[in-house]
């Protein structure tokens, strides 16, 4: 069975996903906040770690967190090499590979996530076989809240998760608004470009379940 088949829906009604990690102590705080995901990025970024400290960071997450590699327009070779050696458990694509480039990663047993901007067409969930679809600005990675609300997301019952300007200050507005089946933060819970703050870690994940 595929990892991706042992992502449970028991999860507190919202799946919530930090990433752009690179220390123990970003690690520490999300899985101790009640993160179910967090990400570690690979392609060019601030955010950038190698497979190494991944491998590290992946040692300090427990079991029911899911550790997510992001990849951006990667040769398939160098994906599947660093998604070994790194340990990560899933797969996050952000580019133009085709549903070919998908069933390759399948047979690696990784969860696969589909990052896709929001435009004219809303993409939906398994068009390319992966099993989440992340839903990102029209300008991915902008960091710039967008309009959520001007028309339907996602298909009822997609595991599909919403991203893109998110913070503890809109979580819950988006959250309300969209209906989504997670969300995904990361500058948005930055003290400086790359840097978590572990206070808004924390405030994030508890906006985005409806606390106080």
């Amino acid at each position: 069975m595929r990892q991706a088949r042992a992502v449970s829906d028991s999860h507190d009604p919202l799946f919530i996903k930090i990433c752009g990690l690179k220390t123990e102590r970003d690690v520490d705080t999300a899985v101790e906040a009640g993160a179910d995901a967090i990400g570690f990025v690979f392609s060019a970024s601030p955010r950038r770690i190698d497979a190494s400290t991944a491998a590290r960071l992946c040692d300090r997450v427990p079991e029911h967190v899911l550790t997510v590699g992001v990849f951006r327009d990667e040769p398939l070779d160098d994906v599947r090499s660093l998604a070994t050696d790194s340990g990560i458990r899933a797969v996050q694509l952000h580019g133009p590979e085709d549903r070919g480039y998908y069933d390759d990663l399948a047979t690696g047993g990784w969860t696969l996530i589909r990052a896709a901007a929001f435009g004219d067409s809303v993409p939906r969930c398994g068009e390319m076989g992966e099993d989440m679809l992340l839903l990102d600005a029209p300008v991915p990675g902008s960091g710039i809240a967008w309009d959520w609300s001007r028309k339907t997301l996602a298909g009822a019952g997609e595991r599909w998760i919403l991203a893109g300007g998110l913070t503890p200050d809109n979580v819950r507005d988006a959250v309300d608004a969209t209906r989504p089946w997670g969300v995904d933060v990361s500058s948005g819970v930055e003290q400086s470009r790359g840097v978590k703050d572990p206070a808004l870690i924390a405030a994030f994940v508890k906006a985005a379940r409806g606390g106080n």
